[in-house]
């Protein structure tokens, strides 16, 4: 969308990291909905948390600071809400040894 690209621009990464990065979203977003893979899900919920504060950082860091870096904080937020109040048998749970 011609939206994202400008909004990259400012940024200074190529216009593939665009998709690459939709990719990886979209496939976190499966990982998570799916049933059972635990420790994907875990990685899942830390890659999209990943992608969404390190979008904020990028921002900030190239002093691009505009409404749209809202969406990346809220979803930053709702990935952590996400994977804090999921259901107790989609955690990993540590045994001591």
């Amino acid at each position: 969308m011609k939206q994202t690209i400008e909004g990259f621009k400012p940024l200074g990464y190529p216009t593939y990291f665009i998709a690459l990065i939709g990719i990886w979203k979209m496939l976190g977003v499966i990982a998570i909905l799916i049933p059972k893979f635990k420790l994907l899900k875990e990685w899942a919920y830390a890659g999209i948390f990943f992608t969404m504060t390190g979008a904020v950082i990028s921002h900030i860091a190239s002093n691009d600071i505009h409404p749209q870096i809202i969406a990346p904080i809220v979803f930053a937020v709702f990935t952590v809400l996400s994977w804090y109040l999921r259901p107790a048998d989609r955690k990993i749970i540590a045994v001591n040894q």
